[in-house]
């Protein structure tokens, strides 16, 4: 296929690569030193992202927020101009779900198809090709791209027409991050209790409080090792889009809430670019480097 790829940041650099190395024509925008060796493996970039989408029949997005993905849709020589009938538009950012069904009513409005595919299992994901899909949109867009989506993830389930994938990502988000916090408090309590927290960990590891977030979190908790991963300002940018939501439902999200001023803390402390297990550096400065 061809295939453009918007976004090369932690997690798109490696996207792009599966691509590229399953032998599609992936076309590029805003390549980079970091990103230099996708185009020595084949990818080719382009200037800007109406030649990218002009260049491909299915265009990807992996960028980090809701204005920017407006801005490389609609924006000047944006992907909106250099689209025409029949192409798909794939993003597989995390942001608004409100914002995605307008902005695959204004795809729509260019007889181009769209599709919401935001992603769970991070840089270690991306990179292993294990990530988890989270997909909407109509079934036949959900069958054209599923090949691509079988490079990239293994965890791949079309939830429903365009947006509830962005909703099962913001639900991911809440349970993730308050399961980090969770883990946190856990790991803090048992070492200012004076027990060792790697073997506490190792215990619970056994029991009914086990999870991938104590295994993989919980062990850079222990270790003081926070290089994301996940950065901390990402999911509070994700937690908001959450409480946001809930206001708009008249919904009551308590401790998705006070996760979001933990959060704020974080930033405030300046860990905003730390992994979001980083977060127990605010319960436990004193035992991290």
């Amino acid at each position: 296929m061809k295939i453009g790829f918007i976004g090369l940041g932690v997690m798109g650099r490696p996207m792009a690569g599966h691509l590229i190395a399953a032998g599609h024509e992936v076309f590029l925008h805003r390549v980079k030193e970091a990103s230099q060796h996708l185009v020595e493996a084949g990818g080719k970039a382009l200037d800007s992202a109406k030649a990218v989408a002009e260049a491909a029949d299915i265009t990807i997005l992996m960028v980090p927020d809701t204005p920017d993905v407006e801005k490389v849709l609609f924006g000047a020589d944006g992907v909106a101009d250099g689209i025409s009938a029949g192409k798909l538009i794939i993003d597989m950012s995390s942001i608004s779900p409100v914002a995605t069904r307008d902005f695959a009513r204004r795809i729509a409005e260019k007889s181009a198809c769209y599709l919401d595919a935001p992603v769970s299992g991070g840089e270690v994901g991306a990179k292993a090709a294990t990530l988890t899909i989270m997909v909407g949109g109509s079934e036949a867009d959900f069958a054209r791209a599923k090949p691509l989506f079988e490079l990239m993830g293994k965890n791949i389930n079309r939830i429903g027409e365009v947006g509830d994938g962005q909703t099962a990502k913001v639900a991911n988000q809440i349970i993730v991050g308050l399961t980090i916090e969770a883990v946190a408090e856990g790991l803090a309590f048992a070492q200012a209790a004076g027990a060792d927290p790697a073997k506490v960990r190792s215990a619970l590891m056994g029991g009914f409080a086990s999870s991938r977030i104590l295994e993989v979190h919980g062990e850079r908790m222990i270790k003081g090792t926070f290089d994301p991963g996940f950065r901390i300002r990402l999911h509070l940018k994700d937690i908001g889009l959450a409480t946001d939501a809930a206001k708009t439902l008249d919904l009551a999200l308590p401790h998705a809430s006070s996760l979001h001023g933990i959060m704020q803390n974080a930033l405030a402390e300046g860990l905003g670019d730390k992994d979001h297990s980083a977060l127990f550096e605010l319960l436990v400065p004193q035992a991290t480097g």
